[in-house]
């Protein structure tokens, strides 16, 4: 008998590249915000993202793939390995709400 096979996770992202350092900022809705060092030239950026996203999952980069936003801000990432249970909490980002701008005093 085989073995079930290994759950994919599907994560929203949206990244700002060329922003001085890697960092994971916490979430947005559903997509997790992220900043790379890493220029958006020549695929530089989606790299940094993936080898920043290993790192934080613990995971091998291979694990890892962009399938749709190659060239957008906006990304989903293929996780294989991991449920969506296992990887929220191996990010052990705190989940947050957009800010919102407060109205000008008076």
């Amino acid at each position: 008998m085989s073995s079930p096979p290994a759950p994919t996770t599907f994560l929203s992202v949206r990244v700002t590249p060329a922003a001085g350092r890697d960092a994971m900022l916490g979430w947005q809705g559903d997509a997790l915000r992220l900043s790379v060092a890493a220029p958006a030239q020549r695929g530089k950026a989606n790299e940094a993202t993936l080898r920043l996203l290993a790192a934080a999952l613990g995971l091998p980069r291979e694990r890892l793939r962009i399938v749709r936003g190659h060239t957008s801000r906006q990304k989903v990432i293929a996780i294989q390995g991991l449920d969506e249970a296992e990887v929220r909490a191996r990010l052990g980002v705190a989940r947050y709400a957009p800010t919102q701008s407060k109205a000008p005093v008076s």
